[in-house]
């Protein structure tokens, strides 16, 4: 046992993390979207969130240095102070659901994701920075809630016609943002233990791999080709999650 987790447990979460993570460098935004529900087959819901949350502190520091002048400081500004907002009533939520009821949950957020993944993008309207609060507001409450603020700010990158390098680098940079807001929150909260500090160092080299193998990849696929296997990835998750609570909640 190391700290409360047995080592076939470390293996099983650092299995997890690496497929997640080379989804991650792949897009910029699939690591909790994959790497949670798959997770929380394994080990409670509310620790999925957690470790998901460390390995994206953790990696964020890379990512800032790494991904410098490849991303919209004042656009990403915004979004973060709504993410600042959002955060604590996710947090909050996350404590007090039930572990089967979380499952569904993540499954349902999940499935939200799937069709604005698959919008196409959309010119950039007039005044669409002003949809960068309301986009971090959102994905900050899902961040707290789920590790997951993707979601709406795919959507807003989407809206606002990013280039899949530009959208890419700005996801990774806000995932890493609202992780660094969500992280004391969770702490706070009686969240935080021990044995999530261990299972996310064990699994962070893991994730830099993924994370180098993904971006590869995005450098020789295409947009279109990548973007579906995200959604088969992501589909394959929701369900392998959203199952699992409801055969448990029936």
């Amino acid at each position: 046992m190391l700290t409360g987790l047995s080592f076939v447990t470390i293996a099983e979460i650092c299995g997890v993390v690496g497929i997640a993570a080379v989804l991650r460098g792949l897009t910029g935004f699939g690591f909790a979207l994959a790497a949670v529900p798959l997770l929380s087959l394994v080990i409670p819901p509310a620790q999925a969130v957690v470790i998901a949350v460390l390995l994206q502190c953790l990696v964020g520091v890379r990512d800032l240095i790494s991904l410098r002048g490849q991303f919209d400081r004042g656009e990403l500004g915004r979004m973060g102070l709504g993410a600042l907002i959002g955060t604590p009533p996710g947090i909050l939520l996350l404590g007090w659901l039930d572990p089967d009821v979380m499952r569904v949950v993540i499954a349902a957020i999940i499935g939200l994701a799937i069709p604005m993944l698959a919008l196409p993008p959309k010119p950039r309207g007039a005044g669409a920075l002003r949809l960068a609060f309301p986009a971090g507001l959102t994905g900050g409450f899902f961040g707290g809630l789920a590790a997951m603020p993707g979601p709406p700010a795919i959507t807003y990158f989407l809206y606002t016609g990013a280039v899949a390098a530009r959208m890419r680098a700005s996801l990774m940079i806000f995932v890493a943002i609202t992780a660094a807001i969500a992280l004391p929150g969770l702490a706070v909260a009686g969240l935080l233990h021990g044995s999530d500090l261990v299972a996310a160092l064990c699994a962070f080299p893991v994730m830099l791999g993924g994370t180098w193998l993904g971006g590869r990849l995005f450098a020789l696929t295409s947009e279109k080709r990548y973007r579906l296997v995200s959604l088969s990835v992501l589909l394959a998750t929701a369900l392998s999650a959203g199952a699992r609570g409801l055969s448990a909640m029936l």
